[in-house]
């Protein structure tokens, strides 16, 4: 039990310091933050790789349970509105995670293919909301995917006003996909 509860902790205190610092981040400085010894983090996590994977597939696990709630929810425009800032949340929560999911580091190779799995249903929330009047009707995964990348790209000052930032962002993104009411 105790090994388990070790095995998590690593694994939580790992996701927090990469999501700020970035997937770079020293396994002693993980262990550091722990309160645990280095070797005691290689017992469970062979190499640093091991431990990233395993960082990197709980986030991916996250995201794909939120993309199915968002495509059980009854009502498309409120899925993909949710989907949008949840996408900003994460970057703001996230953004060392994120970066390598979204390819920028070589971590996230490896959940390639899980990443064209999430780019799938998010056409399938935008077509929804499409298909109900809630959007746009010229709207497309294209324009969405460049208000995403535009969200995950965007970097201002302080973490303080980059949260303010990317929320601001993703609700001009939203009010940009929003039918227009005459």
């Amino acid at each position: 039990m105790d090994a388990e509860h070790n095995r998590r902790h690593i694994v939580t205190v790992a996701r927090a310091a990469f999501a700020a610092d970035g997937l770079d981040l020293p396994v002693h400085e993980i262990a550091r933050r722990a309160g645990l010894g280095v070797a005691t983090v290689y017992r469970h996590f062979p190499s640093r790789q091991d431990l990233v994977g395993a960082v990197l597939a709980e986030q991916v696990a996250v995201c794909r349970a939120q993309m199915r709630a968002a495509l059980d929810d009854p009502d498309p425009w409120h899925a993909l509105r949710g989907t949008v800032h949840r996408f900003a949340e994460h970057q703001v929560l996230h953004r060392g995670l994120n970066e390598a999911l979204l390819g920028s580091h070589p971590a996230g190779a490896a959940f390639a293919g899980q990443r064209r799995a999430q780019a799938r249903r998010l056409e399938q929330l935008v077509e929804r909301a499409r298909s109900a009047g809630g959007v746009r009707p010229e709207l497309s995964i294209e324009d969405v995917m460049i208000g995403l990348r535009a969200i995950a790209s965007l970097r201002a000052g302080s973490p303080e006003s980059a949260a303010v930032a990317v929320r601001r962002l993703a609700d001009l993104l939203v009010a940009g996909m929003a039918r227009p009411h005459p």
